[in-house]
């Protein structure tokens, strides 16, 4: 027997919420895929929030951290990471989430979805070419930065613990590896 999975686009997915289908369930897309999102533990929604809170004090007005909101992507994909550092394009995302040429990075906080977070969505965001991507794991309070996206990978890929990371976008930005995993 062949087993054939149905793919969604975002206009249907975004049908699907509006009829209040997926209500009680937290859901995202991915290339297609109706994927439901692990639940949050107390590590993870302590970390997040605290980086989050980190990123806006250090990037003032130089950009915009959505913490857990969707972005759209034309891979018919809409994820919701746990922090995205966006351009500050204001009241422009009334009429959309933010689209891979808006977005400077893309943290993931990772514990029951680890896996799903450096092998999905890693070849989700590679593919429409986001230039950076953080994937914080929990387990092992590291991070692994992965950027330079080419053919629908990641070229480089880095696993820090401690020291300093300079986002591609904000190079004069000096972000300690601590405050993002450890805070």
């Amino acid at each position: 027997m062949t087993v054939i999975t149905a793919k969604w686009t975002i206009d249907e997915y975004h049908r699907m919420i509006a009829a209040g289908i997926l209500d009680d369930r937290r859901m995202e897309l991915l290339k297609g895929e109706i994927v439901e999102i692990f639940a949050e533990g107390e590590p993870h929604a302590y970390f997040s929030s605290e980086a989050g809170e980190y990123l806006i004090q250090l990037l003032g007005n130089r950009a915009t951290v959505r913490p857990s909101k969707p972005i759209t992507l034309p891979n018919n994909s809409e994820p919701e990471p746990d922090i995205a550092v966006v351009k500050r394009l204001g009241r422009e995302y009334l009429e959309h989430h933010p689209y891979p040429e808006n977005i400077f990075w893309l943290t993931e906080y990772s514990d029951s979805s680890l896996d799903k977070d450096l092998q999905i969505k890693t070849k989700v965001y590679a593919e429409v070419d986001i230039p950076e991507y953080w994937v914080v794991n929990l387990r092992k309070r590291q991070v692994v930065v992965f950027r330079d996206p080419q053919d629908g990978e990641y070229a480089s890929k880095i696993t820090l613990t401690t020291s300093t990371i300079y986002p591609q976008a904000f190079p004069d930005l000096a972000i300690s590896v601590s405050s993002i995993v450890n805070i």
